[in-house]
């Protein structure tokens, strides 16, 4: 599967009001894609970014990795090299509640990516998560298998896929 183009955020929004959810606006965007859409595979982790990479390391076929660091801001659990290994196998996207690094990196990899801000620190190593999971934040519920569309003007989310 390849990268779809993302339709806009407003456009879902206004088409189809009761099919879609909205992030709360508390995103930034890193990578060098603002638009980014796809079918999403979720990780939940705390300090440790071991299931982050395993995640990248595998063929994403378009999709969106969602990652919920619980909104801590004392480390990143994203970086550069996770960023060139997502777009080398085919991640559409990341979102990250939580931390990235190495911005000037990220805005070079041709794959959506938001965080809620960068640091300087890398997270732990201890092969800590879960994936597959339901996750909760920015005033979103997000399953397995929904579609996220993301682009300047924000995140919405939809249990099927839209045009």
């Amino acid at each position: 599967m390849t990268k779809t183009a993302a339709p806009a955020t407003t456009d879902l929004s206004d088409a189809h009001p009761a099919l879609v959810r909205h992030a709360e606006p508390v995103f930034r965007d890193y990578g060098g894609r603002t638009a980014f859409c796809g079918p999403v595979a979720t990780l939940k982790v705390p300090d440790d970014n071991s299931k982050v990479r395993e995640a990248v390391e595998a063929p994403g076929e378009g999709r969106v990795l969602v990652v919920d660091g619980g909104g801590a801001m004392g480390y990143a659990l994203f970086g550069g090299n996770l960023g060139k290994l997502a777009e080398k196998n085919g991640w559409a996207g990341v979102v990250v509640y939580g931390c990235v690094r190495d911005t000037a990196e990220l805005a070079g990899c041709d794959i959506g990516i938001k965080a809620l801000a960068a640091h300087p620190k890398r997270s732990d190593k201890r092969g800590l998560g879960e994936k597959d999971v339901t996750v909760r934040f920015a005033g979103l519920t997000i399953e397995p298998g929904e579609w996220l569309y993301a682009d300047a003007d924000g995140i919405v989310v939809s249990a099927e896929k839209l045009d």
